[in-house]
Order: structure tokens, then C-alpha cells, then sequence
């Protein structure tokens, strides 16, 4: 209400409006990853970043990962995946993609696209143990953009948690409790949503703003 009308909301007086009326949080579904380790892994980097999730400026540290969708038609179940890259400093989506297929190319675009839009970023690379970031493919990527790639350890989450953590955003606010019938329908949410929480959703942990307005504050000052 502040950010964007100017009127200021105690949290307590908001609380209580929410409970007269009756309204509450989306439930959080538990998490299903739909990460494919990979049983051969090409190249294993070490957990460089260790659960420091705070960066000091854009581009600094990187966090990937890929999450699964699924839509209905008849009684036949079809799935979406989203590959995204979030940046720890302003926890903006730098690129995304979305495809049908869980496999290397779709992994591979979505780095193709941050590294086209930021040419002069090196950042700190985070990911889990999925087959396609232990490609060597992927790997000499990173190298040849002069980025330094960095890995969960297997089986915790929390080592990549913020990208976690937007997954968990994303789906409790646009997804769950709500059943697509069409691949287009699913397909617009996703992009629709993603645009609106980089200019829109504003984050207290960001100082009352928005990623791009955090991301662009930083650029300015």
C-alpha cells in the first residue's frame, strides 16, 4: 500500500482485517523436485558459495534451477518445465525458459540468455547436481563467459534455498489450488507472473521495493 499509493499499513492492522475477513495464505504444498541427478557427472564443482546468500552488488552471485509445471487436458496429464537464473543481490529472474522438455537445451538457453543480457557479468555460478549442470558442455560455458561455477551438495536443498525459495513464491501465489486446462493458459501465467514479481512484487528484505527497482538503485547510486 506504501510503495505504491503513498498510504501507510500497520502489519498488526492488516492481520486483523485478514482474520475478520476470513482470509489466509495460500497452503504450502510439499516440495517435489524434479532434478535428475546425473548418474555419470561430466564435471563436479565444489559448494563455493556454502550458504552465503548475500551479495553485495548485481551480478555477484548467481543461483539456478529448474521446476516442474503440469497441465490437463481430458484425463491426460502434460508438463511444463521452468529453468530460471536469479540474482542474489536484488533476487531478480535475469532469464528464463520454458519448455516441454527437461534436458540440456533447455538449461543451456537459459544461461545463453542471462550471459547475452549481462555481457560484462562474472559471477559467482550456483546450481544443484542436475545432469545439466554437470555437463562439461555446461561447464565450458561458464569458463568462457568467466564465470566460477559452484554445486549443491547432494541431497540439501537448502545449499540453493532462495531459488528454492522463489519456486515456493511463484507457486503458492499463481499455481496451487488451481488446475490448468490448456499448455497457453499455463505458458502466459508463468511469464505473466515472472514479470510481475521483477517489477511489481515488492520485498521487505529489499527495503520495501521491487528487484528491478533494488537492481536499479544500485546502478544510479
Amino acid at each position: 500500500m506504501e510503495h505504491d499509493y503513498g498510504v501507510h499499513v500497520n502489519d498488526k492492522r492488516v492481520l486483523r482485517i485478514c482474520r475478520a475477513k476470513d482470509i489466509r495464505s495460500t497452503v504450502k504444498y510439499a516440495s517435489h523436485s524434479c532434478t535428475r541427478h546425473a548418474s555419470n557427472p561430466q564435471y563436479i564443482a565444489e559448494n563455493l558459495l556454502d550458504r552465503q546468500f548475500h551479495a553485495d552488488k548485481p551480478n555477484e552471485k548467481w543461483l539456478t534451477d529448474v521446476t516442474e509445471f503440469k497441465w490437463y487436458e481430458g484425463m491426460e496429464t502434460h508438463k511444463l518445465y521452468l529453468s530460471a537464473i536469479l540474482d542474489l543481490y536484488d533476487r531478480r529472474i535475469v532469464s528464463y525458459v520454458i519448455s516441454e522438455r527437461n534436458d540440456d537445451p533447455l538449461v543451456f538457453r537459459t544461461f545463453d540468455k542471462a550471459a547475452a543480457a549481462n555481457p560484462d557479468a562474472h559471477p559467482l555460478f550456483h546450481s544443484d547436481r542436475g545432469f545439466q549442470y554437470t555437463h562439461r558442455a555446461f561447464h565450458q560455458r561458464l569458463e568462457k563467459a568467466g564465470m566460477t561455477q559452484s554445486m549443491s551438495r547432494v541431497a540439501h536443498c537448502i545449499d540453493n534455498g532462495p531459488m528454492e525459495g522463489f519456486w515456493g513464491i511463484l507457486k503458492r501465489e499463481r499455481y496451487y489450488g488451481k488446475r490448468f486446462t490448456s499448455k497457453q493458459a499455463l505458458f502466459q501465467m508463468i511469464q505473466s507472473y515472472i514479470c510481475y514479481y521483477n517489477t511489481r512484487r515488492v520485498q521487505r528484505n529489499l527495503g520495501v521495493l521491487t528487484p528491478l527497482e533494488k537492481h536499479y538503485s544500485y546502478l544510479v547510486a
